[in-house]
């Protein structure tokens, strides 16, 4: 969906919509390193599977099927520069992106509800790139007379790209299939509060990210020298309509290393929104 390759040549392609008045670029965010690195965590943290429902997603017994949308938003020119601000990369293929979501809620043990949900992007072709992406979750939910919810989860979700990731070094060559894969998992502790239709929750976690990346111009593996790990966060909230319908969004973060160091070297953040529909299916417990 997006990323950046690494090259030693020199006629490099930069995009006019990049340039000023006088045909200048802006200069690159990051230095070399950290702006390849940035490139390569920022899909990453884009993919991850935030929850998108409240510390109880469900009802035990009961689960919905339904799609999500996750927004990737556009990078900066700036963000996008590199081989020392001689080349920009394609990264803003799309602002958003679907992924269909299948949770269920298992039947009541004590006062604990366990739930777990799958998503997938099925292997589909968007902007010259072809995409799958499969995620999981596992969680639990504890329900409290007060209408307070608490929950845990953790999730994990693995993602390839094919296609033309890194743009031709001249502009009019003819394009390569990149390669790119990334994995991201954490864990998540949850805090929402019931009301008669609407639950709204926070959630704090933390999460890991690692990616490969080859580009086919030249069959060049391009090194993450600044895997992402770091907290993530989300405030949203979960509605049912007619006892079937749910809806639901939030606004997600990966937030920015603590380090300055390992923000200098391109660990990545992201600041998103994401909003879901499902429909409810199943018979809740008694």
């Amino acid at each position: 969906m997006l990323l950046l390759a690494l090259s030693t040549n020199a006629h490099a392609f930069i995009d006019p919509a990049c340039l000023d008045d006088n045909g200048d670029a802006p200069e690159m965010r990051l230095e070399e390193e950290g702006q390849a690195n940035f490139l390569q965590n920022y899909p990453a943290l884009s993919t991850s599977f935030s929850a998108i429902h409240a510390p109880i997603p469900h009802d035990p017994g009961t689960g919905s099927i339904g799609v999500e949308v996750f927004g990737i938003p556009p990078l900066a020119c700036d963000q996008r520069l590199v081989l020392g601000g001689t080349k920009t990369e394609d990264t803003n293929k799309t602002p958003a992106a679907p992924r269909f979501r299948l949770g269920f809620s298992m039947p009541e043990v004590g006062p604990a509800v366990i739930y777990g949900t799958l998503g997938y992007v099925p292997p589909m072709t968007v902007a010259g790139t072809r995409n799958v992406i499969l995620s999981g979750e596992i969680g639990v939910g504890i329900p409290l007379e007060s209408g307070l919810q608490l929950g845990a989860r953790y999730h994990h979700t693995l993602q390839k790209t094919v296609g033309e990731i890194a743009t031709p070094f001249i502009e009019g060559d003819p394009p390569y299939d990149d390669f790119y894969s990334a994995a991201t998992l954490g864990l998540d502790l949850m805090a929402g509060y019931e009301l008669e239709k609407v639950t709204p929750y926070v959630a704090v976690g933390v999460m890991d990210a690692s990616t490969f990346f080859v580009v086919a111009d030249d069959a060049y593996l391009a090194n993450n020298t600044a895997p992402y790990v770091g907290m993530t966060g989300s405030v949203g909230a979960q509605a049912l309509l007619k006892d079937k319908i749910e809806l639901a969004g939030e606004f997600y973060t990966a937030l920015p290393s603590f380090s300055a160091e390992q923000r200098a070297l391109g660990s990545g953040h992201v600041y998103t929104g994401r909003v879901r529909v499902g429909l409810r299916f199943g018979e809740p417990d008694a």
